[in-house]
């Protein structure tokens, strides 16, 4: 249980549940045969959620003295898991998603693809090494790595069966995934500087440089209230001009509800916040947009199917 917890078992099964709707909930519903079979894609979320396992877990081995300071109770590397063992878990994992990246980059004719994996695995290494340290480099690297995982379906599910005569079709479907992870790169870059405010005192006596040590808590509060307008307004745009005008009701509906309203509680919300448990409440919040996020694209597939 431990292992599990040191690799946040929570965030990669909802990695895992986001590339499984993107492809079960919405991609097989385009009526287009796909480059990956079933069991080729559940490698590809295999890979995913192993190069993001070790991400997690490179982290926990380099941030140990901070979270003594933030969260004392949790640590588990050099407790729980001595340092050694966290490293050859570091490596176990690496090499299994390098490798399934390498087998499936082969098999679409893409044998260079499997640089991906290689280059964000190295990329969380300096991320936990190097990046986190200064400003706001580290929230971007997590925030567009995140982002990552969805237009990794496109590249290894579509690229490889683009055709003169689908090309107007998969490009649009790509066009959709390039759409949501714009989406959550946004949503977690603020996530990521919330999550700053909620570890400062710890970030502090490590030497970090993040945005709340650099500009001050209150001025970071006022960027992520005015920061927090800009997916808001965006979605609301996507809102009215795909899915009300198409008549899919509760498509519009589910996104009012679960999407810009969490939102607009979050800009409200972060302007008071002040406390750890606050800005962990506020962080929780955009984790779920995150997840209703993913959860959309599935209802808005079937919204279309049922009007139909």
């Amino acid at each position: 249980m431990q292992f599990l917890k040191l690799i946040r078992y929570q965030n990669l099964l909802m990695l895992a549940l986001m590339q499984l709707i993107f492809r079960y909930g919405f991609m097989k519903f385009q009526q287009i045969q796909l480059a990956l079979n079933d069991w080729q894609y559940a490698l590809l979320v295999l890979a995913t959620v192993c190069v993001a396992a070790g991400g997690y877990l490179i982290n926990d081995i380099f941030d140990q003295e901070t979270d003594r300071e933030n969260k004392p109770g949790k640590v588990i590397v050099g407790n729980g898991i001595s340092e050694g063992k966290a490293y050859n878990y570091y490596v176990a994992l690496n090499v299994i998603g390098v490798g399934c990246g390498f087998y499936l980059s082969n098999f679409i004719g893409r044998p260079g693809f499997s640089a991906i994996f290689i280059v964000i695995a190295a990329t969380l290494y300096l991320y936990a090494s190097t990046f986190k340290q200064s400003l706001l480099i580290g929230n971007i690297i997590v925030a567009l790595l995140l982002s990552l995982s969805v237009v990794i379906i496109g590249i290894y599910d579509l690229f490889p069966i683009i055709t003169p005569e689908n090309k107007i079709h998969l490009g649009i479907i790509f066009q959709i995934l390039l759409d949501y992870a714009i989406f959550t790169f946004i949503i977690n870059f603020i996530r990521e500087i919330v999550k700053d405010l909620e570890d400062v005192n710890g970030d502090r006596s490590q030497g970090m440089n993040t945005l709340p040590i650099v500009i001050g808590i209150k001025k970071t509060k006022m960027a992520l209230g005015i920061l927090g307008i800009v997916p808001v307004v965006l979605l609301l745009h996507y809102i009215f001009t795909y899915f009300f005008s198409a008549d899919l009701l509760w498509a519009t509906i589910y996104s009012l509800t679960m999407l810009a309203a969490p939102l607009i509680y979050f800009c409200i919300k972060i302007w008071s916040a002040a406390t750890q448990k606050e800005f962990r409440h506020l962080s929780g919040i955009l984790k779920l947009v995150i997840l209703f996020g993913i959860l959309s694209i599935a209802i808005i597939s079937m919204n279309i199917k049922y009007n139909a």
